[in-house]
């Protein structure tokens, strides 16, 4: 519980033009590697997965080995031992920030007037719908 009252987070995976291919929302104290699993599952393999300090966590960067693919996740400052990443290729993370930032171009998605989690979601899977295409 914030402040404000109940919050949710939504996680999202997108390939290198910023088309999103998952979308999940989840409680906003749910951590975001328990759910990058679920969601990185839902699209093939790829060369290489960017995310944010958020999802460094050793079993997700163990499963993206097995699975083929290479983690360019920015070590947590409190990691005993900082794992090095590409910085190049890190830099491609910031499509994933201009997704979100078309998303919150639409009114109702930005301001949340959605209390009713399918709601919201069905407002995001119309921007996401319209977005994917422009």
């Amino acid at each position: 519980m914030t402040k404000g009252g109940r919050n949710t987070k939504l996680h999202a995976v997108c390939d290198e033009k910023g088309r999103p291919h998952v979308l999940l929302l989840t409680p906003g104290n749910t951590h975001d590697a328990k759910v990058a699993m679920l969601a990185i599952n839902a699209v093939p393999a790829s060369d290489y997965l960017v995310a944010d300090k958020g999802y460094d966590s050793n079993a997700l960067r163990s499963w993206l080995i097995e699975r083929g693919t290479t983690p360019v996740i920015p070590s947590k400052s409190n990691r005993k031992v900082q794992i090095e990443h590409d910085r190049q290729i890190y830099r491609q993370r910031n499509v994933v920030e201009r997704m979100f930032c078309r998303f919150k171009d639409w009114r109702r998605v930005a301001t949340r007037f959605d209390r009713n989690i399918k709601t919201f979601m069905a407002t995001i899977a119309i921007a996401a719908f319209v977005t994917w295409w422009l």
